[in-house]
C-alpha cells in the first residue's frame, strides 16, 4: 500500500520494502487553466510541442551527491546527460509540456548497485527559461513526486505538493539517501527563485 507523505516527512525506503533494489522517481505536474479568453488553456495543449506558444516546459534532474555536496558536474543527470556514468541513474526522457495524466517525466535509480561515495540523490525541478517567458510555479497544479518499485511497478509512496509556489522558478521536491545503511526517502518541496538547472546545482557545491 502507497504512503502519503507531508511536507518535511521521512520514510525509510528499506524498512517498508524487502528486498527492494531498483526504483522509478515519477514527477508530474498539469499547467493551470489560463484566465480570460482566447482559448489560452486549449492552444497550451494542443500548440507547438516546442513550448512556443507559451507552454511552461518543467525539466527533471537528479543530483547525486558525495559526502552532501555536488563534486562533478557529470553527476547531474538531467535532458542534457541522460544517463550517470556508473549507470545507476538514468532521466528516461524530457516532457515539454505536462499535458495528460501520470508521470510527465522519470528517473530510475538502481539502489542496489549505486557506488558507495554517493550517500545522497536531490531530485529538482526547474522551469525552462523561466524568466525570459516570465513563468514560475504558481502557474503550475497538481505536483506531485512519488516512487515505484521497478520490479512490480507498485507505488511506494507519493508526495502532493500543496503549497503556493508563486513567484518560485525552481523546486526540491525530495531527497533519496543512505542513512545508517537504509535507503530512506525525504518530501522536501522547497521552492526556490533559481533561474535555471546551473544555479540549482550550485546550491550543493
Amino acid at each position: 500500500m502507497s504512503i502519503s507523505l507531508q511536507k518535511g516527512q521521512k520514510v525509510s525506503l528499506s524498512k517498508e520494502n524487502a528486498g527492494l533494489k531498483k526504483i522509478i522517481v515519477g514527477l508530474g505536474w498539469d499547467e493551470a487553466p489560463k484566465a480570460g479568453g482566447g482559448g489560452g488553456f486549449l492552444s497550451s495543449l494542443f500548440g507547438s510541442s516546442q513550448s512556443q506558444d507559451g507552454n511552461i516546459d518543467c525539466d527533471a534532474s537528479a543530483f547525486l551527491l558525495q559526502g552532501g555536496r555536488l563534486v562533478n558536474k557529470g553527476d547531474v543527470v538531467y535532458y542534457g546527460n541522460l544517463r550517470h556514468s556508473s549507470g545507476t541513474v538514468i532521466h528516461m526522457g524530457d516532457n515539454l509540456t505536462g499535458a495528460g495524466e501520470g508521470d510527465d517525466e522519470q528517473i530510475t535509480i538502481d539502489l542496489a548497485s549505486i557506488p558507495e561515495v554517493y550517500d545522497k540523490i536531490v531530485i529538482v525541478v526547474n522551469i525552462y527559461q523561466a524568466v525570459q517567458r516570465h513563468q514560475e510555479f504558481g502557474m503550475i497544479r497538481n505536483a506531485f513526486i512519488r516512487l515505484v518499485d521497478a520490479s512490480n511497478n507498485k507505488e511506494i509512496l507519493k508526495y502532493n505538493l500543496t503549497e503556493n509556489y508563486s513567484g518560485m522558478t525552481a523546486m526540491i521536491f525530495g531527497e533519496v539517501y543512505r542513512h545508517n545503511g537504509e535507503w530512506k526517502f525525504s518530501a522536501v518541496g522547497q521552492g526556490t527563485t533559481d533561474p535555471g538547472i546551473g544555479e540549482l546545482a550550485n546550491r550543493y557545491i
